[in-house]
């Protein structure tokens, strides 16, 4: 017999003449004796003298083995050996037909060297010590466990989230080998243009002091946001501690690192992101987590860096979806940011453009303090807004004719005297979706169904799914033949600007290639949200903010907040009013985050959108879990569960069957299989309770073979 944490359940059965009747008095001394001080080991491996037990994290990321195990250590690894370090073990050993063998071959960590074991058995020697590095620290484990407990996910795949591949290479370098102290601590910095906020220079010299100051930032539009950041960093490590910053892309991040780079200079810090490679960014790693570097400004990742003494942790435009992880058990930057802020008492800054509901949740409940400019500062910084409704454009000649109202055209045509202008596309592509011209149903592959797109010029439309040209498309519904764009996409928009300014250049920024800056000249730069360029010298002249409705009638309770983010960042990229910075956006004018946008008060609308989801009971006022999965297979963990008393559940509802040719969504149901989601809610203060029920249900499901997997992700963003 063998148990599931690798080991064998009692010591290889070799009993010496005289037989049955000897080994069982053997076995019944050796379970009345406490845990040996120096364990027995498989196959003669002589252990440690000291602590010769080590607990190990084996990374295999399944709930219901989301526990430690106990592996002896042998003498001839006991120097290597050290709690953090990366070992590899056998799991799932046992005994089969009369023969000990080993399980296979497993990474994990070194959690803990101790004197002895709780574990009955002998236990298995541990196989290969990797690397004596120690990666994962105590507190980077609290930390991860902290996060799984949150997200109601696995310790083994927090860590790997944390922890980054090893490169053995970079541990071997004679740089990051050298046990060099940390640089002393740079001068404080001065206000600069943090003096456009009443309360900035007093943040910023709580910081400088010592203190751990908690702020909700609204950042004024233009230019300055980069090196505000880096000013608040540079504060907390003039206090000599370490600081954070978690940006959205590497773009951002690239900013503030330069930013930062000229404000203290080289060494004092190091910029984590993927596009350093992957042996250069744990070459930085190690040097943050050896402490020979106490400041990191980095992408989503970046939330685990195991920075020492932590003064300072910021994360900017928290409502970018970039800062989610999509692996499992998918944590937020901003809620581990947040633990890590009030774990380890240090300062807290949330920065962006627009504002969140949670961020307003973080004024509102007096964690954090509003740290915005006045009225008069706001005026002076943004650029004028107009807008232009449907109403205007059924009565526009040139909205009808073409897809750009007449004020549109002169803003445009007006703008590029002084500078580039700014299009913002809510779609790439040419023409993501098309639609019956006659009865406005959408347009269907006929093998596969799936939506139809034009792909430029005089070419057929084209399957999204199985990429099938339809040249002779007919629609099922009305028997028309032909067709018209229900979305229009970056290229198609770049194509139409160009025919229409035939003097001007055109360029894109989206997915496929994304541009860092523009220069200072007239030019038309057409964007799909979140890729938008930054303008050389003033900023952009003016900008369009093109299909709103694209942005506001999306299914998702966060529509209204996403789109205004999404305007707000465009817009912050163009010039003030008093220079003639003008930004047009196609909506409703009624509309509230249009209003919000016209009137440059992102924490206004956040606020009411928090009065709102109060009322319903949404988050974050409480905390929320969606379980979804095949039908059976959710009402089983509902059923299962011990859920708080508090706790009520909504549904389960069905979600839309996906067509067997498209590709199937990470997480998602199968093609053709028909699955339920439900909401479980509860109030503030038993979210830890709903994650601990949820895991300790789903795992009990994975213990038993044959069980249908059942997916639990807790604060889900897609509930509307």
């Amino acid at each position: 017999m063998s148990s599931e944490n690798g080991r064998p359940d009692k010591p290889p059965a070799q009993d010496p003449p005289g037989g049955e009747q000897l080994a069982l008095i053997r076995e019944t001394v050796r379970r009345a004796k406490p845990p040996r001080a120096r364990p027995r080991t498989w196959r003669g491996a002589e252990p440690a003298e000291r602590d010769p037990v080590a607990r190990v994290l084996v990374d295999k990321g399944l709930l219901h083995l989301d526990r430690l195990f106990d592996y002896a250590v042998p003498a001839a690894m006991d120097a290597e050996a050290r709690p953090g370090a990366r070992v590899r073990v056998r799991f799932g050993a046992g005994e089969r037909g009369g023969r000990r063998e080993g399980g296979g071959l497993v990474n994990g960590f070194i959690v803990e060297r101790r004197a002895d074991s709780d574990f009955p058995g002998v236990l298995a020697p541990i196989a290969q010590v990797l690397s004596p590095e120690p990666v994962l620290g105590p507190g980077l484990l609290r930390l991860c466990r902290a996060v799984a407990d949150r997200y109601a996910g696995a310790l083994a795949d927090v860590v790997q989230l944390a922890v980054p591949p090893r490169m053995a290479r970079a541990e071997k370098a004679p740089a990051a080998g050298d046990p060099a102290a940390p640089p002393p601590p740079p001068p404080p910095p001065g206000a600069s243009s943090w003096a456009r906020y009443p309360a900035g220079p007093g943040y910023l010299r709580a910081l400088a002091a010592g203190e751990s100051p908690r702020a909700v930032w609204t950042a004024l539009p233009g230019p300055h946001w980069p090196g505000e950041l880096a000013a608040a960093l540079a504060a907390a490590l003039a206090s000599g501690r370490g600081a954070l910053a978690v940006l959205p892309d590497g773009r951002a991040a690239a900013r503030v690192d330069a930013a930062l780079t000229a404000l203290i200079g080289d060494g004092r810090h190091v910029l984590l992101t993927a596009d350093a490679g992957a042996e250069a960014r744990y070459r930085r790693w190690l040097a943050v987590n050896r402490g020979r570097v106490r400041c990191v400004v980095g992408t989503r990742a970046a939330m685990f860096a195991p920075v020492h003494d932590l003064g300072l942790v910021a994360i900017w435009d928290d409502g970018d979806s970039s800062h989610r992880d999509p692996r499992e058990p998918m944590p937020h930057a901003r809620e581990v940011l947040l633990l890590r802020s009030a774990r380890e008492s240090c300062g807290f800054l949330l920065g962006a453009h627009g504002s969140t509901v949670e961020a307003a949740q973080l004024v509102e409940t007096g964690w954090a303090r509003p740290l915005a400019a006045d009225r008069d500062a706001v005026r002076a910084s943004a650029p004028l807004v107009r807008t232009v409704g449907d109403g205007d454009e059924a009565r526009d000649p040139a909205a009808r004719a073409a897809r750009l109202p007449t004020l549109a055209w002169s803003t445009v045509r007006e703008a590029l005297r002084r500078g580039p202008v700014l299009v913002q596309v809510p779609r790439r592509g040419y023409v993501p979706r098309l639609a019956c011209d006659r009865c406005r149903e959408p347009a269907r592959c006929a093998h596969c169904a799936g939506p139809l797109e034009a792909t430029g010029g005089d070419a057929p439309p084209r399957c999204g799914w199985c990429g099938r040209d339809t040249p002779g498309w007919a629609c099922a519904e009305c028997g028309g033949t032909r067709l018209r764009g229900r979305v229009f996409g970056a290229r198609r928009t770049a194509e139409e600007l160009g025919r229409a300014f035939p003097a001007v250049p055109v360029r894109t920024s989206g997915r496929d290639h994304v541009l860092d800056t523009v220069p200072d000249r007239p030019a038309l730069v057409v964007s799909t949200p979140g890729a938008e360029p930054v303008a050389e010298g003033p900023g952009y002249a003016a900008a369009l903010l093109l299909d709103g409705w694209a942005l506001l009638s999306r299914p998702d309770l966060r529509a209204g907040e996403e789109a205004l983010r999404r305007w707000l960042d465009a817009a912050a990229l163009v010039r003030p009013q008093g220079e003639g910075g003008t930004v047009v956006v196609m909506a409703e004018p009624s509309l509230r985050p249009v209003q919000a946008l016209v009137r440059w008060d992102p924490a206004g609308h956040a606020r009411r959108e928090l009065a709102e989801r109060a009322e319903l009971g949404f988050p974050p006022v409480s905390r929320m879990a969606a379980v979804t999965g095949p039908p059976e297979a959710v009402a089983g963990l509902l059923a299962a569960a011990e859920l708080p008393p508090d706790a009520e559940v909504l549904g389960p509802v069905p979600l839309p069957v996906p067509d067997a040719g498209r590709p199937r969504r990470p997480g998602g149901p199968p093609p053709g299989e028909r699955w339920e989601r439900a909401l479980v809610r509860v109030p503030p203060g038993s979210g830890a309770a709903l994650a601990a029920a949820l895991k300790a249900a789903r795992a009990a499901r994975l213990a038993r073979r044959g069980s249908e997997p059942v997916r639990v992700r807790v604060d889900p963003e897609d509930i509307g």
